[in-house]
């Protein structure tokens, strides 16, 4: 059983989820506005935030922001759950270190089955060796933690498995449809621009280290088999 926070203004809405989520198993805490849901998710330290991003108070953004800049809660996974439904609303929210994101009206079904998979995901990425050094880069996979000239970098749950995966792969291109599966699993078919949002991000978190990770035009990215000279 999963410990879940629910941040939804709609009361109708909130229900729907709150009352699935729990007949699936999880504990489920509601928030109806973004300064209760920030408050709630330092309280109770949640496995995972649904987060709408139309609140009446803080926006959703600003929220998502709040709990990706805080040391004790970044490392939480969020899924946005909005009526926002553009291509570009989706890639602001994972650009803001969203893991995955349901438009509004959703299916329940799918839904739940979503948090089981980020839930899941975030679960399986706990294992591993100790540390690894690549250049100017630092890996800590048991602590979940990466450092870039001896800086610790502050990285999603999300943002982690995409660095880690494209290292244990490195020198090897892969395609969108790949790291799709590999980093968000194969249960939903999500846009390829999902990727590019989060190796954008994850580039700009990397600083000096951005060129480790290559684009490989018109197929996807690598990551370099030896760290580029300077």
């Amino acid at each position: 059983m999963a410990k879940l926070l629910v941040i939804e203004d709609e009361p109708d809405v909130r229900s729907v989820i709150e009352y699935n989520l729990a007949l699936a198993g999880h504990e489920v805490v509601v928030a109806g506005d973004g300064r209760q849901g920030l408050r709630l998710a330092r309280e109770i330290r949640p496995d995972l935030v649904l987060l709408d991003l139309m609140l009446p108070d803080l926006s959703g953004i600003e929220v998502c922001r709040a709990l990706k800049d805080d040391q004790e809660l970044r490392g939480t996974p969020v899924l946005v759950v909005s009526a926002l439904g553009e291509e570009i609303d989706r890639v602001v929210g994972f650009e803001l270190g969203a893991d995955d994101y349901v438009t509004k009206p959703f299916s329940v079904r799918e839904l739940v089955l979503r948090v089981r998979a980020i839930l899941r995901r975030h679960a399986n990425s706990d294992g591993g060796a100790a540390c690894v050094v690549f250049g100017s880069l630092r890996i800590d996979r048991e602590a979940h933690r990466v450092w870039v000239a001896g800086d610790e970098v502050s990285l999603t749950a999300l943002e982690f498995k995409l660095l880690l995966t494209m290292y244990e792969r490195r020198d090897r291109v892969q395609s969108r449809d790949a790291l799709l599966d590999q980093v968000w699993g194969s249960e939903f078919r999500i846009s390829p621009r999902t990727v590019d949002a989060h190796v954008k991000r994850l580039r700009e978190k990397l600083g000096t280290a951005r060129g480790y990770v290559e684009t490989v035009r018109g197929i996807g990215y690598r990551f370099a088999g030896v760290p580029p000279s300077g």
